[in-house]
């Protein structure tokens, strides 16, 4: 007999629902129903009416169940007592982020929480591309922070209630090249009908959706994808060395711009993306550091001379 037959056996008693039952014990219903099987063939009795909707429990399920919710309680109490004692251990706060925002943003900004938060060990999950499977490392508890730059052309899909948010930063998007390509490319390439070498975040990443409703909105202009990263600091390395033109994060290639060794591919301040810079969590979390952390993020926004 196994402890997961009797775990299971209390959340069919409890729900009187065999698809309920196995959704909350995170099995397929067959899975589940098999493994109620087991437990009446070990006992040699049928604990379930599988006749009547909802099901009920037999004479002998009803017999049976105290005695397996104590056999539980026992069970887990049993093996707390016999654990040693455990030393102080820091508190350890996973996050998601796009992959630029760990570079440019994350660290100055996670130094500064240190400040407000008091000391703590941070996780950080890989990026994993696409916009869509980086939300969900944060919807199926992944991790207990995401981490995304947000515009309104670009909807996140996220309920409100169940994942609220708070904006950290803003940061600006703008067109560059190098100076192969001459200044205010970008300019030139829409009074022409040469292709300009475009480096391309793709379909699915965040930048790359955006992007994709911009050019719907400003005049059109012919480019050619040579390459495609989904991540700001490859698309500047391969701008750095001449491939082509690019929208990337202004606090990623300000010092460039500053020295000369990149340039701005426009002057008309149209072709720039506004965008915000959000933090995400679960509004229900089983870890108070998650609590803690969060309440100190809106008390450091609340303090800022700039809110």
């Amino acid at each position: 007999m196994e402890l997961k037959w009797l775990e299971d056996f209390a959340a069919l008693a409890n729900t009187l629902s065999f698809s309920r039952a196995a959704e909350e014990r995170r099995i397929t219903q067959s899975a589940f129903s098999r493994r109620i099987r087991q437990l009446e063939a070990w006992l040699g009795v049928t604990l379930v009416s599988r006749a009547t909707f909802p099901a009920e429990l037999t004479r002998e399920g009803k017999a049976f169940l105290p005695v397996a919710q104590d056999a539980i309680r026992n069970f887990y109490s049993t093996r707390e007592a016999l654990q040693p004692p455990r030393p102080p251990q820091n508190k350890v706060l996973t996050f998601s982020a796009l992959h630029t925002l760990t570079v440019i943003f994350f660290p100055h900004w996670l130094h500064e929480m240190r400040e407000e938060f008091g000391e703590f060990h941070s996780r950080m999950s890989p990026d994993k591309g696409g916009i869509e499977d980086n939300i969900t490392t944060l919807v199926d508890g992944e991790a207990d922070f995401f981490l995304t730059y947000a515009h309104p052309s670009v909807p996140l899909l996220l309920d409100s209630s169940r994942f609220p948010y708070l904006v950290l930063g803003t940061e600006r998007v703008i067109p560059v090249c190098s100076p192969a390509l001459g200044g205010s490319a970008l300019d030139h390439a829409i009074r022409s009908d040469t292709p300009i070498p475009y480096l391309s975040y793709g379909d699915f990443s965040f930048f790359g959706q955006a992007l994709a409703k911009l050019f719907t909105k400003r005049p059109s202009f012919k480019r050619k994808v040579v390459h495609e990263n989904t991540i700001s600091i490859g698309l500047k390395a391969m701008m750095m060395a001449g491939w082509g033109l690019a929208w990337l994060p202004e606090s990623l290639v300000r010092e460039e711009l500053d020295s000369g060794v990149l340039r701005r591919a426009a002057q008309d301040p149209d072709w720039v993306l506004e965008v915000e810079i959000r933090i995400y969590r679960h509004a229900t979390s089983e870890h108070p550091s998650v609590d803690a952390f969060w309440r100190a993020v809106g008390s450091r926004l609340s303090h800022k001379p700039d809110r």
